[in-house]
């Protein structure tokens, strides 16, 4: 991966401008999102290695490095991985990895210390 020589907190401040990067391919592209989760919090979801809650043991999100984007076309609220597929295509080329891999089609992410 492009970003996989830089430490956790380089790529935590490189993660929000790859967003806002596609955020403007969104709009240019004629969808409009919300927010779903982005951080989540080990009091409330556990450490890395935890299950707590709905929250993988493992995950980008405990890392600050991964944000899950509600899709919508004309106001309709898109829920299907193929719809995603277009945006996880731009936030592979950006250098991300894209949660439709693996049936999550509204997760973005960057990889760091093996988990996506």
């Amino acid at each position: 991966m492009i970003y996989s020589k830089l430490t956790l907190g380089q790529k935590q401040r490189v993660f929000p401008t790859l967003v806002s990067q596609l955020i403007d391919f969104v709009y240019a592209s004629g969808y409009e999102i919300t927010f779903g989760d982005a951080y989540r919090d080990p009091r409330v979801f556990g450490g890395q290695n935890v299950k707590k809650s709905y929250s993988a043991a493992k995950s980008a999100h405990k890392n600050r490095l991964a944000i899950d984007l509600n899709l919508f076309k004309n106001g309709v609220y898109l829920t299907r991985t193929e719809d995603h597929a277009f945006l996880g295509q731009r936030w592979e080329e950006l250098g991300g990895y894209w949660g439709g891999h693996f049936g999550d089609g509204n997760h973005y992410s960057l990889e760091h210390g093996g988990v996506k």
